[in-house]
């Protein structure tokens, strides 16, 4: 599955009805930490397949959902499961800190 980019309210809260984990990354375009987390967003989503949505909203434009989310710094990942949030990563973390939360909601078969 393809990263999705969040471009209205409504494709965050679609991927948030399913059952599964979903990894949002809560950023903006002008944000270096950011940008460095985009390759480590590309190598999750391969490692992780269909197990693991990744979406990633931009605060600038949806500024709505950052508000929910209690987003207070750049970036901010908010990995869910069920719907709801279970943990929050602030600030721009080593791959291991994203897969050891994945690690704990996804159903991965090729870990």
């Amino acid at each position: 599955m393809a990263i999705i980019n969040a471009e209205k309210t409504e494709d965050l809260r679609a991927e948030l009805r399913g059952s599964g984990a979903v990894l949002v990354d809560y950023g903006a375009p002008w944000c270096a930490p950011c940008k460095m987390l985009l390759p480590v967003l590309e190598e999750l989503n391969d490692e992780y397949g269909d197990s693991v949505a990744i979406v990633k909203v931009n605060c600038d434009e949806l500024p709505e959902l950052a508000g929910e989310a209690g987003v207070m710094g750049l970036p901010t990942v908010i990995v869910y499961s069920g719907g709801q949030p279970v943990e929050k990563l602030v600030g721009l973390r080593p791959k291991s800190a994203y897969q050891g939360v994945l690690n704990k909601y996804a159903a991965v078969s090729n870990r």
